[in-house]
């Protein structure tokens, strides 16, 4: 395989990118002089330097020069400890975020379950939920809040940490809820404005 195919294939991996989208990348590099390109691949090898992973709700942010095990949303004393929600990506979290209607913590599982996944434990960071849920009701928590899409894999994640979480939940005696009816049906929460998660948050149920 040629360079050019080469990072046509790697583009296309990208989520939302075919071939098509993918190619124009590449042949837009190319149209770059050096300097960008070279300007480009030095961002990205310094992307990888500079961001961590949050310990508690496995956020990316940026680390700086100090070594942090936390993001600034879980280091916050200004937090609601009695709420959590879940949500499958970071740009899920950043969307709410920007809402300014939720102030509890966060859960990020890494992506959702394709219906009928036969193996959906290795999908999500279920293991890492369930340590922290657990953790987290000791210090308090009251609610889950499954900040999911509003699509047939969102549902079906849903229903899937319903039945991981009955027994924490049971034990605790731990609100589970959903996102409510702002959300209309087919939606991504990325693509979601601010009133429409505000009115998701405040319908939820």
């Amino acid at each position: 395989m040629d360079s050019i195919n080469h990072l046509i294939k790697i583009f296309s991996d990208f989520p939302g990118i075919g071939p098509r989208q993918a190619k124009r990348f590449v042949f837009y590099l190319l149209s770059r002089n050096g300097n960008y390109i070279e300007n480009l691949a030095s961002h990205l090898l310094e992307l990888k330097k500079e961001i961590a992973v949050c310990e508690e709700c496995f956020r990316f942010f940026e680390q700086g020069k100090t070594v942090r095990a936390f993001c600034d949303i879980c280091r916050s004393p200004n937090r609601d400890n009695k709420q959590l929600m879940i949500v499958s990506r970071d740009v899920d979290l950043e969307t709410i975020e920007k809402s300014h209607s939720f102030n509890g913590h966060y859960f990020i599982l890494g992506g959702s379950l394709p219906v009928l996944e036969p193996k959906p434990e290795s999908k999500i960071r279920l293991k890492e939920l369930l340590v922290g849920v657990n953790r987290l009701a000791e210090n308090g928590l009251k609610e889950i809040i499954l900040g999911l899409n509003a699509n047939a894999e969102g549902e079906y994640t849903g229903n899937f940490l319903i039945n991981a979480l009955a027994p924490t939940a049971q034990k605790f005696d731990l609100k589970i809820s959903h996102l409510g009816r702002g959300l209309s049906t087919g939606t991504e929460l990325e693509y979601s404005d601010s009133e429409t998660i505000k009115n998701a948050l405040e319908n939820r149920k």
